[in-house]
């Protein structure tokens, strides 16, 4: 078996586009649920909304792209307001019920065929990256980091500008979260009712943090579409909103460094099992599975994995078990 090959690949997707755009959903999320509390189950409604928004502003209206980031950030303010303003004052389950709708929702709007002259229906859109990368500064090529890791310019590319999202993001996560927003945000988690007997407005402050958390999240959407120079609706399912908490979960939540550990981690696991088993198989290592059943094994052994996190060790790498308490009052 190339070892060498199958750590290359897993290491590359430990901090490839795929990283980083989980990362910060996770990060938007890691806001809302690990600070606050927040069941937001519609996560991916907030990276369609940031995708198909540079997406469509560019490729359909041929409107520059950062108008299309302004438009994309506005929108999800817009979005998380008006998932908020109906649910926050209600329990928490009534949050989870709404936005894994309007995640469902926003999708099959935009796959929708009626409106496929400006989504593009089941196809999405295309070229409308030309502007980003455009302002490329690595010259044409490929970039090795040493030992054995490579990608070429538009990777590079994607991922500078990524991975400077993730670190401007969390720094600036790291020093709210310590002020007394962040400390109200906290005690809201804890409970809600000892908040507003102190005479806080609690509604406000879960809407502030459905807000920022949507924000984020739609800057996962940017990185998404400019990484594929493509948005697809059906990228953008449920799914999406379970692996970013399995992301968060597995690093740890209400932790600053969780969303990127957890990214890191669980996107070296899916490539490490996928490469490991299609080189086992192909070697003639295992000879009772063929390629094609390596999707479904692959998800089954991850998944055996995050039963036994959960089990051993629920609050992830970095967590503390007293941070995945909820008031769900």
């Amino acid at each position: 078996m190339d070892w060498i090959l199958i750590f290359s690949r897993a290491v590359e997707a430990g901090i490839g586009s795929e990283a980083v755009i989980y990362c910060l959903a996770a990060i938007g999320l890691n806001v809302q649920f690990g600070y606050t509390g927040l069941l937001n189950f519609g996560q991916a409604a907030f990276v369609a909304v940031g995708a198909y928004s540079i997406a469509t502003t560019v490729a359909t209206f041929g409107l520059p792209l950062f108008l299309g980031v302004g438009i994309g950030l506005v929108l999800a303010v817009l979005l998380a307001l008006l998932l908020g303003i109906p649910t926050l004052r209600l329990r928490a389950d009534y949050l989870a019920i709404v936005t894994i709708a309007a995640a469902e929702i926003v999708r099959l709007v935009v796959r929708a065929v009626a409106l496929k002259d400006t989504f593009g229906g089941t196809d999405g859109l295309q070229e409308f990256a030309g502007t980003f990368y455009g302002l490329n500064p690595y010259p044409e090529g490929n970039y090795v980091i040493p030992p054995f890791i490579g990608f070429d310019h538009r990777t590079m590319w994607i991922l500078t500008v990524g991975w400077i999202l993730v670190i401007a993001v969390s720094l600036l996560l790291f020093l709210v979260m310590r002020s007394p927003w962040g400390r109200v945000l906290k005690a809201i988690r804890e409970d809600e009712d000892a908040v507003r007997s102190l005479g806080k407005n609690v509604f406000s402050y879960k809407m502030q943090s459905l807000v920022i958390g949507g924000v984020i999240g739609s800057l996962a959407g940017f990185i998404f579409a400019l990484s594929r120079s493509s948005a697809q609706a059906d990228l953008y399912s449920t799914d999406f909103t379970f692996f970013a908490y399995t992301v968060l979960i597995l690093g740890g939540a209400a932790r600053i460094l969780g969303p990127i550990v957890g990214a890191a981690i669980f996107w070296f696991l899916m490539i490490f099992v996928k490469t490991g088993l299609e080189e086992a198989i192909n070697k003639n290592v295992i000879n009772f599975l063929n390629v094609n059943q390596v999707g479904a094994i692959q998800y089954m052994i991850i998944g055996l994995g995050l039963i036994l996190l959960l089990i051993y060790r629920p609050q992830g790498i970095f967590g503390d078990k007293r941070e995945i308490a909820l008031d769900a009052r």
